[in-house]
């Protein structure tokens, strides 16, 4: 077993292990104990399993680059996605977890979505929070079982609504169950964000 993990980390075990571990990613300019609190909130109990980005723009966290607002490296958003992919399967046998949920925001969630199509199955769903379309042609996916919970904010400066709805249905053209809500906020988390991830896990 590699003791050698391919990204900086923080592991919580579980109190309860009838809860599925949770994946964290975070947003651009946080950390592997950024999302922490949330996941606290959203799964009581769960293990937590959140790394830390390994891009750095203009010294902040991101999991890949970007060549400006809204356009991705998708050179590096592959090759990026499918070093996680690897880190998820070192930190199933080093923790001994079992397919987690993945729960990103902003950046984070956009590599989620990026997992979910190039790695089918890797984990058990995904929740995105302001999530954009990772790629201009995605790949195709099977993605019967897995189920996504999308997040956006009616107001958001940085995911455009038709960006967000185009992401909702390629996921269910792919086979996810996908429950897509437009929350009246813009890019940062409110309560309601909050209490539907936690409804929506309960509910799994």
């Amino acid at each position: 077993m590699s003791t050698q993990p391919s990204l900086v980390h923080r592991f919580e075990p579980s109190t309860d292990t009838a809860r599925p571990p949770l994946l964290l990613l975070h947003g651009t300019g946080g950390d592997e104990a950024d999302l922490l609190p949330l996941g606290a909130m959203v799964a009581p109990g769960a293990a937590l399993l959140s790394p830390r980005g390994a891009v750095l723009e203009n010294g902040m966290p991101r999991f890949f680059r970007r060549l400006a607002e809204g356009v991705f490296d998708e050179d590096d958003l592959r090759r990026r996605t499918d070093d996680l992919a690897g880190f998820i399967r070192w930190a199933q046998a080093e923790y001994g977890i079992a397919a987690p949920i993945a729960l990103g925001f902003s950046n984070g969630a956009n590599i989620a979505a990026s997992l979910l199509l190039r790695h089918p199955g890797l984990v058990r769903g995904a929740v995105l929070l302001r999530a954009m379309a990772p790629f201009r042609e995605a790949p195709a996916a099977r993605l019967d079982g897995t189920s996504v919970l999308m997040l956006s904010g009616t107001a958001d400066p940085i995911v455009p609504e038709e960006n967000s709805k185009r992401l909702a249905a390629l996921l269910a053209a792919d086979g996810a169950t996908v429950r897509h809500h437009e929350l009246p906020a813009g890019h940062g988390l409110s309560q309601l964000d909050v209490t539907l991830t936690r409804e929506w896990i309960a509910g799994l």
